[in-house]
């Protein structure tokens, strides 16, 4: 059994994320942890003893509201609850608490989390569903707050070839289980040498086990990869996209040249799942 940790901060675009992972656990058997970050002002002239009942008063009231608000979910989904917690923690950075929190808990595996895109600022700032993506070691399942749940069927996953071999095993991992069919996808630049497309297939079948079809592109670079990306999203229509993300890029590299899963995350149609490149 998988375990999804779904944040949550009670609006109305986090139950995107919320309904998709309960979608998931209805096709595979996993356990659901729902957890709301709460920040909690202190003032310095506050005494100990005053501040401690204070955030175990704030943090019972969030419990509540949390156990209400997934349990409301669940009635309007008309979906029979499986396993799954709630939880409401103090924290001051909800990006970072979560992480923290799966660091913790080491059987956490996926974070499945709203998003709502991101303006120019944001975007260079960072926001919590990006820092999540460019920074978890833990899988991110980004899915897009306007994003109406259905079946998971099909799969594609986007590759560049790199570390192709450990990178399919993760990506028939969460395909697998779910019964999907999987498309791989990769786009040709013109200088790159490419093995036989049917030697590529014919290897990867017989040593994954698992039926697949493999897509490959030529492109002239006229279009960033994102765009490409999203031209054949809109085209397919995945249930699920999913890619790889190097977050071992220095800080002058964060801020010209940003992360293509984290571009994606800010306009995607569809839910994203990202792993971290190895």
């Amino acid at each position: 059994m998988i375990k999804i940790l779904v944040p949550t901060d009670f609006s109305n675009h986090s139950k995107a994320g919320i309904c998709f992972a309960i979608q998931w656990a209805t096709q595979q058997k996993a356990e659901l942890v729902f957890i709301h970050i709460l920040a909690i002002a202190k003032l310095t002239s506050w005494t100990d003893n005053f501040t401690r009942k204070l955030v175990t008063k704030e943090l019972s009231l969030a419990q509540q509201k949390i156990e209400k608000f997934v349990s409301g979910i669940y009635k309007n989904l008309k979906v029979t609850p499986g396993k799954y917690t709630c939880v409401a923690k103090e924290g001051l950075h909800a990006d970072l608490d979560v992480m923290e929190y799966c660091k913790k808990d080491p059987s956490i595996d996926f974070i499945c989390i709203s998003t709502r895109g991101a303006g120019k600022m944001k975007k260079i700032l960072g926001t919590n569903t990006g820092n999540l993506i460019t920074k978890s070691q833990v899988p991110v399942m980004v899915v897009p707050e306007k994003y109406i749940t259905t079946v998971i069927k099909t799969v594609l996953y986007a590759t560049d070839f790199k570390n192709l071999s450990s990178e399919m095993k993760q990506v028939i991992g969460f395909v697998k289980p779910l019964k999907a069919i999987l498309e791989i996808l990769h786009y040709n630049w013109m200088d790159e040498i490419l093995l036989d497309k049917e030697t590529i297939q014919k290897v990867l079948r017989s040593q994954y086990k698992y039926k697949f079809s493999l897509n490959v592109e030529k492109t002239d670079g006229t279009h960033s990869l994102v765009k490409n990306l999203q031209s054949k999203i809109r085209v397919t229509n995945p249930s699920v996209v999913i890619m790889f993300t190097n977050q071992g890029r220095n800080i002058i590299q964060k801020l010209f040249v940003a992360s293509r899963a984290e571009e994606l995350s800010f306009q995607t149609e569809v839910p994203l799942l990202v792993f971290k490149k190895r």
